[in-house]
């Protein structure tokens, strides 16, 4: 079962719409005890670092979290402020992350006299930069939907994924080992959307 965790914060019915779309039998959890038996963990997130981390811990969702993911490995994708939750920490506040992936998220820092604008939202095509993440790669010219004012900094360059640019290269995606977090949002990114989602719940253990 694809388990969507629930802690208040994330965009969850487009994602289930989705998987629903698919054929992909999904529930929304929304309580810790839900997640025992999950295969598959989705971690969305729309809103503040600090915010996300405070209701992961007020409603109970670490311990069971950290169990899944760090000792039984489960396999876990993070969504936009779900991906930056499972980072060490955030400029954006002063709560510790996840600490699932070695780095930090940090404001974006456009470049001097770039003309673009802070937060970026839009479309931009993605570079996969580390091959074999899922047992079939992307479609050709994947193009995802992005809305962020924060982006993901890793300590390992091995952990990067996929690099996106606007007004320089960020990290789009990152892996390692049974996680994968993503600054996009699938769920809003129509037919390469649809492709990553299946790929993750079919190709990626």
């Amino acid at each position: 079962m694809i388990s969507i965790v629930n802690y208040g914060l994330g965009n969850l019915a487009s994602i289930t719409n989705m998987l629903n779309y698919l054929g992909i039998p999904s529930q929304i959890i929304h309580t810790p005890a839900q997640l025992d038996s999950a295969q598959k963990i989705i971690l969305p997130g729309v809103g503040s670092f600090d915010a996300g981390m405070a209701n992961l811990r007020n409603y109970g969702w670490l311990s069971i979290l950290n169990r899944k993911v760090l000792d039984e490995r489960v396999p876990v994708l993070g969504i936009c402020l779900g991906m930056q939750l499972m980072t060490q920490s955030s400029e954006e506040g002063t709560d510790k992350g996840l600490g699932y992936i070695a780095g930090v998220t940090r404001k974006i820092n456009l470049p001097t006299g770039s003309n673009l604008k802070v937060p970026h939202m839009g479309w931009a095509e993605v570079k996969e930069i580390k091959t074999g993440v899922f047992k079939k790669g992307l479609l050709p010219n994947s193009r995802f939907y992005f809305a962020h004012t924060y982006m993901v900094s890793l300590d390992n360059p091995e952990d990067q994924w996929l690099t996106a640019e606007y007004g320089q290269h960020f990290c789009a995606a990152y892996h390692k080992e049974n996680i994968i977090g993503v600054q996009f949002h699938p769920e809003k990114s129509h037919k390469y959307g649809l492709d990553f989602l299946k790929k993750f719940i079919l190709n990626f253990n």
